[in-house]
């Protein structure tokens, strides 16, 4: 379940897009995209005890880029 923050992130997101290329993305497809994106980066999660700690490692290589 996402927090309404999340979600309102994600709308911004998705329509956002839609003053550059004109179909907005969906909520769906923003998250398939972040976790196929996670999965192809090869980055170790399994490690991560909770979901502030899979987000620091997420948020770590997302800034050393």
């Amino acid at each position: 379940m996402l927090f309404d923050r999340q979600v309102a992130r994600l709308d911004a997101f998705g329509t956002g897009k839609r003053r550059w290329k004109g179909k907005p993305l969906s909520r769906a497809e923003i998250i398939r995209a972040l976790v196929d994106a996670v999965i192809e980066s090869g980055l170790e999660v399994t490690n991560a005890t909770s979901e502030a700690d899979l987000r620091g490692l997420v948020a770590q290589r997302l800034r050393s880029r």
